[in-house]
C-alpha cells in the first residue's frame, strides 16, 4: 500500500528483552504523505518500532531504513542529522518542566544550530500559531493543562520541520474532546506541512479518524494491513477484539478461576472463625 518509494523500511526486524520477544521479524514500508497508525494492546510493541525508527533503540536482527540510510547501524554522531528529519511526540510530551514554552521549543533549535537567537523564536511563534498556542511563549509547563502540554510537544516536534512525524500514543490521558483537536492538529499538520506521519495508539476513534492506513501488531507480528474503511471487514478474531473492545475468552476464564479461589478461601475463613 502507499504511493511513491517507502520513506522508512523495516526489514526482519526482531527486538527481544530477556525471554519476550516483542518484534519478530517485522517488515513494513512507510510511504511519503501518508499516514501510517499502528494499533496493538498494550505492551505488544509499538512504541518499541518507534523507537527503533529514530534509532533510540537496535535490534536484535533486521534493519531500519530511512531514505537511503541505514538507521541501524548508525552512530550516535551519524544519527544527529536523520534525526533532525524526523519530529517525535513522546507519549508524555517530555516536555522540560524548568524552561519555558519558548525556551522547550528553541532546544532543538539550538541544539542543532538552526538559526540566529531571533529566527528561533519566530519559529517558535509560527509553531505556536499551528497548534493554536501562539501567545504562550512564556508560560511554564506546570501552568499548561494535558491538552496543551501536548500541543506544546507537538510543536517542538515540528519546529526543525521533519519530513516525518512519530506520534507516540497522543491522546492518551486526555478527555474525548481533547483527544479529537489533537487529532484535528494530526489531519491539520499533514495538509500543512505535507509531511508523513507515524501514529501509535490503542484509541481506535483516533485511529480510523487520522489513518490512511492501519496496521496491527500482536504477538510480535503484523495481523493486519488495511484502510480504516476495510477494517471492520478483517476475518481475524485478535483484531475483531480490540477493536470492539472484547475481553478475551482466557483472560475472562483466568478472572473467573481467581473469583473462584477467593470465594473458597474466604467461606474457609468465615468457617474458621466461627468455630
Amino acid at each position: 500500500m502507499g504511493k511513491g518509494k517507502a520513506i522508512i523500511r523495516l526489514e526482519g526486524l526482531t527486538k527481544a528483552f530477556g525471554p519476550e520477544v516483542v518484534l519478530d521479524g517485522v517488515d513494513l514500508s512507510i510511504h511519503p504523505g501518508q499516514t501510517t497508525v499502528v494499533i496493538g494492546p498494550s505492551g505488544c510493541g509499538k512504541s518499541v518500532l518507534l523507537k527503533h525508527i529514530v534509532g533510540l533503540m537496535r535490534p536484535d536482527r533486521g534493519a531500519v531504513y530511512f531514505r537511503e540510510h541505514k538507521i541501524s547501524a548508525m552512530s550516535e554522531r551519524q544519527l544527529v542529522a536523520v534525526r533532525r528529519r524526523i519530529g517525535f511526540l513522546f507519549q508524555g510530551g517530555a516536555l522540560f518542566d524548568s524552561m519555558t514554552v519558548l525556551e522547550n521549543i528553541c532546544f532543538p533549535l539550538a541544539e542543532h544550530g538552526a538559526g540566529t537567537p531571533a529566527e528561533q523564536k519566530q519559529r517558535c511563534r509560527e509553531v505556536l500559531s499551528l497548534v493554536g498556542l501562539e501567545g504562550y511563549q512564556q508560560r511554564m509547563p506546570g501552568d499548561l493543562s494535558g491538552g496543551q502540554k501536548k500541543r506544546v510537544a507537538l510543536a517542538r516536534a515540528i519546529a526543525l520541520r521533519p519530513e516525518v512525524i512519530l506520534y507516540d500514543e497522543p491522546t492518551t490521558g486526555l478527555d474525548p474532546i481533547r483527544a479529537d483537536l489533537i487529532n484535528e492538529l494530526i489531519l491539520g499538520l499533514q495538509e500543512a506541512l505535507g509531511t508523513t506521519a507515524v501514529v501509535v495508539t490503542h484509541d481506535m476513534a483516533s485511529a480510523r479518524k487520522v489513518g490512511d492506513r492501519i496496521v496491527m501488531l500482536h504477538e510480535g507480528k503484523f495481523v493486519v494491513d488495511t484502510t480504516p474503511d476495510r477494517l471492520k471487514d478483517v476475518d481475524n478474531e485478535a483484531v475483531a477484539r480490540f477493536i470492539e473492545g472484547r475481553a478475551g475468552r482466557e483472560e475472562l476464564a483466568q478472572i473467573e478461576a481467581g473469583r473462584r479461589i477467593f470465594e473458597q478461601d474466604s467461606r474457609a475463613a468465615g468457617a474458621e472463625e466461627g468455630r
